[in-house]
């Protein structure tokens, strides 16, 4: 066995083994808005509920290790005091994801990750209109554990109103737990999605993802890519060039018969067959490929 002593080991290191030992953990897909107003939205791993009466969800974005500055979230609630708390389900982790991505200060999380804003009923922070379950919060304490890159800020959050999409209830009207189909936080990359194992999401934090709003709408509004495909799509650092996407067409005996056909959707279900595989930049190509007129 490995011992380890905390006060002996880099922060980041320690965090490392804390993050692959403690899970799954559920995600706080944390919705607030700035002192402008401004719409932000992170998802968070330091998370659970932790009372029913008064019912307190609490959630944690720590200080970056790396240079000890604060998010944007923990900012915008020390501003604000009220959030929305939404569930992360497997049909927008990638999405969720994308919105994890350190955009500058006051870019729209929501519209970068392709997620619709719904207006909440008693707080100012939006909901995310694809997520099955949204909690509206008042912040009734923050509570920092410390004053260094990696220390915690516990948001103590009280439910205000819960709103619940209908299609993940039983015959009972209770959340059944397989139609809510929840994932959780592992270590590294790797996530759990219930009763189905593991599965991996590349972190997007080594680039600036283009964001899903940068996807051409022809693509972005297709009836075959799902919030999944589009939130992969949107991952990317720069799309690839003409020349190419030339290339791989030219190397592509089977792509160029499905644009030789003009068929748009037979088109897209390769480009998702790609994304299957995580392959997203051969997935790219072949969308970016010209269908003959």
């Amino acid at each position: 066995m490995v011992s380890i002593t905390a006060s002996e080991v880099p922060t980041a290191r320690l965090h490392g083994y804390l993050l692959g030992a403690v899970g799954p953990r559920p995600i706080a897909f944390a919705s607030t808005v700035d002192g402008k107003n401004r719409p932000n939205l992170s998802p968070f791993s330091f998370f659970n509920v932790f009372s029913s009466n008064p019912p307190i969800l609490i959630f944690s974005p720590s200080r970056r290790v790396r240079d000890n500055s604060t998010k944007h979230t923990l900012d915008n609630v020390l501003d604000n005091m009220e959030v929305v708390i939404n569930v992360v389900n497997y049909n927008m982790v990638q999405q969720m994801s994308l919105a994890s991505t350190e955009y500058r200060e006051g870019e729209n999380e929501f519209i970068k990750s392709g997620l619709t804003m719904l207006p909440s009923d008693l707080v100012k922070p939006f909901r995310v209109a694809e997520s099955p379950v949204q909690f509206e919060c008042k912040v009734v304490k923050v509570e920092p554990l410390g004053k260094e890159g990696g220390a915690g800020n516990l948001i103590f959050s009280e439910v205000l109103k819960i709103h619940v999409d209908s299609d993940i209830l039983d015959e009972n009207g209770n959340i059944d737990q397989f139609k809510i189909d929840q994932v959780a936080r592992m270590g590294g990359n790797w996530y759990s999605r219930a009763n189905m194992g593991l599965f991996e999401v590349p972190k997007p934090v080594s680039n600036l993802g283009i964001g899903v709003d940068q996807i051409p709408e022809h693509i972005r509004l297709s009836n075959i890519l799902t919030g999944n495909d589009l939130g992969m799509l949107g991952n990317i650092e720069k799309l690839p060039t003409q020349a190419e996407v030339r290339q791989y067409v030219d190397n592509n005996v089977d792509l160029r018969s499905i644009l030789s056909s003009g068929d748009e959707a037979l088109l897209h279900s390769r480009a998702q067959e790609l994304l299957k595989t995580k392959d997203v930049l051969s997935a790219w190509k072949v969308l970016l490929a010209e269908i003959p007129s």
